[in-house]
């Protein structure tokens, strides 16, 4: 099958290509590279020893990713890319809903000019909102507190209203929870710009002497430590997720919703303290006020994609962190100095 990976090069993208790879797929990657680096694909080359299909396009140039599709069958597409900081999308909420929506309407575009109706996307914990009714299921109410969690919810309603106008089409929609990890050689991982906005991203950063410290947002929540619990998914496992996505839809039409979660939850301390021990050395945090709109525990209920992909997650906390560890130390900046692809 030949996969068009939007956002290929990014963290999740760059995984499940190589997933894609070594189950045989061709892959053609778009990527802008706003917040990517093209050296993950050369990585993941090296890793799977088959090319890449690399095309440096922006969604939002709607007769480049004409074009892309012009050139050829492609079988299927996988929809990470787009624009992905809480707090950035408070701040800048026009550029998330012109690069997040307009971005996937042009990509919906091509691919139904094209005759391609396979799609999967990649949707969020996020569009939940701050619900604490866990565990959350694919039928709990969408109410995203911020607007990159709208742009995830829109682009669902937009796919949703698709499909339905069009049964022919067959789309996935995968709301994962805290992705983390990185793949066991330790060459491709995860690589955020400026700030990490996720816990472990930070964490790491704070055990290859980055930062100082981890500023643990509130510790007199209901929890057992009094810390946010969350369920955090090792990103191998996550692209599994979507490579079982991708085999559900090649057998069915329709729209489709799965959460991608361990339906466990772990604590910031509890992280804290998994990392601390992956990396030999103990990690300083402080506590700081809560962060508005952060719920005290959020985890999935996952059995649906058990039940109809076969899919679970395999890797626990101290795999995830053993992952990450062994990720950030052989790469104590990311991507960052390495020649490009």
């Amino acid at each position: 099958m030949k996969v068009l990976v939007t956002g290929g090069a990014g963290y999740i993208g760059s995984h499940t290509t190589l997933c894609l790879l070594q189950e045989g797929h061709d892959v053609i990657v778009l990527d802008n590279l706003m917040n990517s680096s093209s050296e993950s694909l050369r990585r993941v080359e090296e890793i799977s020893g088959r090319t890449v299909d690399f095309r440096e396009v922006d969604l939002l140039d709607a007769d480049a990713v004409d074009a892309v599709f012009a050139e050829g069958a492609v079988d299927a597409v996988v929809h990470f890319a787009g624009l992905k900081a809480v707090g950035e999308s408070v701040e800048r909420p026009l550029a998330y809903y012109r690069n997040n929506v307009v971005g996937t309407l042009n990509l919906v575009d091509s691919m139904e000019k094209a005759g391609v109706r396979r799609l999967v996307f990649s949707s969020s914990a996020t569009v939940y909102g701050a619900s604490e009714h866990v565990p959350l299921i694919e039928k709990s109410p969408m109410d995203a507190t911020n607007p990159y969690g709208r742009t995830k919810e829109q682009i669902e309603d937009i796919l949703t209203d698709l499909g339905a106008a069009d049964p022919s089409w067959s789309i996935a929609l995968l709301r994962y929870f805290n992705p983390v990890g990185a793949h066991e050689s330790g060459r491709i991982g995860e690589d955020p710009r400026g700030v990490p906005n996720n816990l472990l991203p930070f964490v790491a950063q704070v055990a290859v002497g980055r930062r100082d410290k981890v500023m643990v947002f509130g510790n007199d929540y209901p929890t057992p430590d009094g810390t946010g619990v969350r369920d955090y998914i090792h990103v191998m496992d996550l692209a599994a997720g979507h490579l079982a996505a991708l085999r559900f839809l090649a057998r069915a039409t329709g729209t489709f919703r799965w959460n991608l979660g361990t339906g466990r939850g772990s604590s910031v301390l509890e992280v804290i303290e998994a990392f601390s021990t992956a990396a030999g050395r103990q990690i300083p945090y402080e506590f700081t006020e809560r962060r508005p709109g952060d719920a005290a525990v959020s985890y999935a209920d996952a059995s649906a994609a058990l039940a109809e992909l076969g899919w679970s997650a395999r890797r626990g906390l101290a795999e995830m962190c053993t992952d990450h560890w062994r990720w950030q130390q052989a790469n104590p900046y990311g991507y960052q100095h390495e020649p490009s692809f």
